[in-house]
Parts: structure tokens; C-alpha cells; sequence
């Protein structure tokens, strides 16, 4: 695990919310299930959770548009984890922001023979109603950036390129 990763999972166990259980206690394992439909068609579930139809990008021989495909799901977990990890944070610092919004774009790119996702750039909007609330925002986000365990966990460029927005009362 990277030396900021190890950081955030500490942090993350080790100072829970006020008046809760540790966040991070012990592993954690997420189990997801992928079943073939048709053509380069597939469903993915997991337990309790929605299922959700997949297939390969329209870009592909044989691909799909308008359905999730696998570079869409990963460029969507560093932008959803962005999100949360600064949820947290704005929960523990008790920043009351209006809104968060965000865009992200995953470039899937040739390396040598290879075809890789090579970078993610996230673009957040946070709108906030004062300047005081602006700076702490723009320092919880770059923090989520430092401490996002999935972004972390990949390989590829995750650039975040955030925009605080002061909205008057």
C-alpha cells in the first residue's frame, strides 16, 4: 500500500467521527458478479445493490453505445471516490457547502502495443457561501485528492482540477 494511502486508512481508523465505531477496522472485501447477456452484453451485480448492464465501449468493434462500460466504471470510481473521501473530511471540519458537482474524463491512450487508461482528470465544483468557506473547501479538496484510496490504487494520472464557486446569501 502507498505510504498515503497508509495514512488515510489510519487516519480513517484511528479518528473516526465523533461518537462513532472505527471507520477502517479490518479488511474489507467488495464481491461483484459479472454475467454474459448477448453480443458484448454483460449484466454486473453485487448483493443489495442495483444491477446495472455493461458492455464494451462503442468505439470497439462490437461495442455498445449508451451502456456502462469498464472505462467508464473506472473513471467513475476515481471521481465517486474523490466525492466521498471529501464528504468526509467536510464532515469533520463541519464545512456546510450548497452543492458539489463534478465532470471527470478517463483517456484511454496506446502505450507502446498496449491500449491503458493513462490519466483521469476530475473536475469538481464545490459552492460554498463565503470566501472563509472557499479556502477551507479548496483545502479539503485538495486533501480528498491526497487521501482518495482509489485513486491511490491506480496506476494511472489522477489530476484534479477544482473550482470553488461563492454563492451569496
Amino acid at each position: 500500500m502507498a505510504p498515503l494511502a497508509r495514512l488515510a486508512a489510519f487516519l480513517l481508523c484511528e479518528y473516526p467521527l465523533a461518537n462513532k465505531e472505527p471507520i477502517m477496522s479490518v479488511a474489507h472485501t467488495y464481491t461483484t458478479a459479472v454475467e454474459w447477456t448477448k453480443e458484448k452484453r454483460a449484466a454486473l451485480s453485487s448483493k443489495g445493490l442495483p444491477t446495472i448492464e455493461v458492455a464494451t465501449p462503442a468505439n470497439f468493434a462490437g461495442g455498445h453505445e449508451g451502456i456502462w462500460s469498464p472505462e467508464h466504471l473506472y473513471t467513475a470510481s476515481a471521481e465517486i471516490c474523490l466525492l466521498t473521501t471529501f464528504l468526509s473530511f467536510a464532515e469533520r471540519a463541519k464545512l456546510d457547502f450548497l452543492s458539489y458537482r463534478s465532470e471527470a474524463d478517463g483517456v484511454l491512450d496506446k502505450v507502446e502495443k498496449d491500449l491503458l487508461m493513462t490519466r483521469i482528470t476530475i473536475r469538481p465544483t464545490i459552492t460554498v457561501s463565503s470566501e472563509e468557506e472557499r479556502v477551507e473547501a479548496l483545502k479539503l479538496i485538495e486533501r480528498s485528492e491526497r487521501y482518495c484510496l482509489i485513486s491511490n490504487s491506480m496506476k494511472s494520472e489522477v489530476t484534479v482540477e477544482p473550482t470553488v464557486v461563492v454563492k451569496g446569501l
